[in-house]
């Protein structure tokens, strides 16, 4: 099983036994209970089938957890000319362009991974089929508490930030699970290896790991940005920088990172919109461009009026002049997630443009009176 789940392209496979719910499905409870999941009502949906997959499959025997990679290295810088809206062409940049390309998840660099993990646990599944299992598959697309079962198969272990950490890969890869009805063994759980190390919780912008491995989701930029379709507090607002989708601060401080290596995946590669698009270019997109852009992307999923949302967030904590005219549009969007955060944006500019000019042209003081009478 594992030489075809290799073959399949995946990066490792490990088999845990099902004696009982996950390990950590009373934690999950009440973390539930706390409303920290906030607007992710999906999460609190049938939670004891999430917390035990006996739940899901009466019969089940295994949970076979999966790992596939999604690393790439850091895009070239900006590109002088960038690919138009609409798809036809490269077209002059902007005049007064910010050199800023905003920051993307790097899981969202590529094609969907939901899609490429669907198919390799499918292709999986009918030689577990051959074998006389019937199996239940989730590529991050049911009630499985897929970390757990993860780290008591091997793969891995749970780290600070709640990410899962790989001896081999770090932190960049997807997790996915088949649960079974075939008794296979077990293989056994990897040491915690995180030791005193806190970079993770300390690297976090909002500080939304509030305590190891404990994630308070309604500080974390990546919820804000992508889970959460609410205006983003105005408490959080600066905090998110240039991250226009997802934000990888806790995994990229994470020193097993430094094995990691590029994805053997063709459907991760980056694509040209992570490379060579500047925050303000994205004001442009309509619902269509906006589907055709991010077809087969991760981010198609939060929608337009969402995603436009980070971007007018982003011009607002990074935009110069040069921003303000297409802002001023966006504020007249009829859908009212786009317009007020481009208010809010077209006034954090404009702040921060007057500011810069009082720096520059500092007004001098006042002589006194006597000034000129010798007295100084």
């Amino acid at each position: 099983m594992k030489q075809i789940a290799a073959t399949l392209g995946l990066d490792d496979c490990r088999i845990a036994a099902v004696t009982g719910p996950a390990a950590h499905a009373e934690q999950y409870q009440q973390w539930i209970d706390a409303g920290e999941h906030g607007e992710m009502d999906w999460m609190a949906k049938n939670p004891n089938r999430r917390k035990d997959p006996r739940e899901v499959l009466p019969s089940i025997r295994s949970v076979i957890t999966v790992a596939l990679n999604y690393y790439q290295a850091e895009p070239p810088p900006l590109s002088p000319t960038l690919p138009s809206p609409a798809g036809s062409g490269p077209v002059p940049s902007a005049p007064g362009l910010s050199p800023l390309r905003g920051r993307i998840a790097r899981y969202a660099w590529g094609d969907d991974y939901h899609e490429v993990l669907d198919g390799k646990l499918r292709d999986l599944c009918e030689w577990l089929e051959d074998q006389g299992g019937a199996q239940r598959l989730y590529a991050d697309t049911g009630p499985v508490l897929e970390r757990d079962w993860a780290s008591a198969s091997g793969l891995g272990w749970n780290g600070k930030s709640t990410i899962q950490i790989h001896p081999r890969m770090g932190c960049y890869f997807f997790l996915g699970e088949i649960l079974t009805t075939l008794a296979i063994a077990p293989d056994k759980p990897l040491a915690d290896h995180c030791g005193k190390c806190m970079r993770c919780i300390n690297a976090c912008p909002t500080g939304a790991i509030t305590s190891p491995r404990h994630v308070d989701a309604r500080r974390c930029v990546s919820y804000l940005t992508i889970e959460s379709k609410s205006a983003i507090p105005l408490e959080f607002r600066r905090a998110i920088g240039d991250r226009l989708y997802g934000c990888d601060d806790c995994l990229a401080a994470c020193p097993w990172n430094r094995f990691a290596q590029d994805s053997r995946e063709a459907a991760f590669a980056t694509r040209p919109f992570v490379a060579q698009w500047s925050p303000r270019d994205f004001l442009t997109l309509t619902d269509d461009t906006f589907r055709n852009l991010f077809r087969h992307s991760p981010i198609r999923r939060i929608k337009r009026p969402a995603f436009l949302r980070n971007v007018c967030t982003v011009l607002g904590n990074t935009g110069i002049a040069a921003d303000l005219p297409a802002l001023r549009m966006a504020a007249a969007d009829p859908h009212p997630l786009i317009a007020e955060h481009a208010v809010w944006a077209v006034t954090e500019i404009t702040a921060r443009e007057a500011d810069a000019g009082k720096a520059e042209n500092p007004q001098h003081p006042q002589m006194p009176p006597h000034a000129g009478t010798g007295r100084f």
